[in-house]
């Protein structure tokens, strides 16, 4: 268990937690690398980059929006906060965490 990848995501999920409803279709994806580098976390920074949660949003953002296919999320699983994680995420961080199941479409919007 990574105890600082597991404290990262705790943030990123509180940071979000206003915006965060479960089961919604629209979603926003955060880059784990990115927020570990703000962080001043070099080692999660490399080991993550580009790699990225899956915020689902109460209402969509303005702006450019994709449309995809929700099967894209079938190894996620949800974290406490409602976001989704990449299984092998969640399983570094030592998330026992329940299989995040996605709508059949989903819908990125860029912000």
């Amino acid at each position: 268990m990574d105890a600082q990848l597991k404290t990262l995501l705790d943030r990123i999920g509180r940071q979000y937690e206003d915006r965060i409803a479960p089961d919604a279709r629209h979603y926003l994806e955060v880059d784990i690398g990115r927020e570990a580098r703000a962080l001043g976390l070099g080692e999660l920074s490399a080991r993550f980059a580009a790699t990225h949660v899956v915020v689902p949003l109460k209402a969509p953002l303005p702006g450019m929006k994709v449309r995809i296919d929700g099967r894209t999320f079938v190894n996620y699983r949800r974290h406490r906060s409602g976001m989704a994680v990449p299984g092998y995420v969640a399983d570094a961080a030592g998330l026992e965490a329940e299989a995040y199941r996605a709508n059949d479409s989903m819908i990125l919007n860029f912000a």
